[in-house]
């Protein structure tokens, strides 16, 4: 693994906006934009080393754009098969996957990335 590589943190939009039950799926775009200025504020806490974080959207939150420190990712079919994908294109690195999704943690399990749930990026 790259020693000074920074860790790649995979966020699972779709699923980390639907831990929450507060109306995101009136505008699920905007949910996503909350979700993205976040994370552009808080990082991922509890680590203290540099990260490079990604947000991947799906569906109707496709389009929403990059800010500083958030790459934002429109996967072009299903979310689950971008972060998969970006996963092993990133072999090499420390990856973290936050999902709650039982069978996208199994999948990117066995390409050797970390999981974690929708509360370590939600207050």
């Amino acid at each position: 693994m790259e020693e000074n590589a920074a860790l790649l943190v995979i966020v699972d939009g779709a699923n980390v906006v639907g831990s929450v039950p507060d109306g995101w799926w009136r505008d699920r775009r905007g949910a996503a934009e909350r979700l993205r200025d976040l994370l552009a504020a808080r990082g991922l806490p509890g680590h203290d080393g540099p990260v490079e974080v990604v947000l991947v959207v799906e569906g109707a939150a496709r389009g929403v754009a990059s800010v500083p420190g958030v790459r934002v990712e429109s996967a072009p079919g299903s979310g689950d098969d971008h972060m998969v994908d970006l996963v092993a294109r990133s072999s090499g690195r420390r990856r973290l996957v936050v999902t709650a999704d039982r069978e996208l943690r199994r999948r990117v399990t066995e390409l050797g990335a970390e999981v974690t749930g929708p509360r370590a990026v939600r207050p």
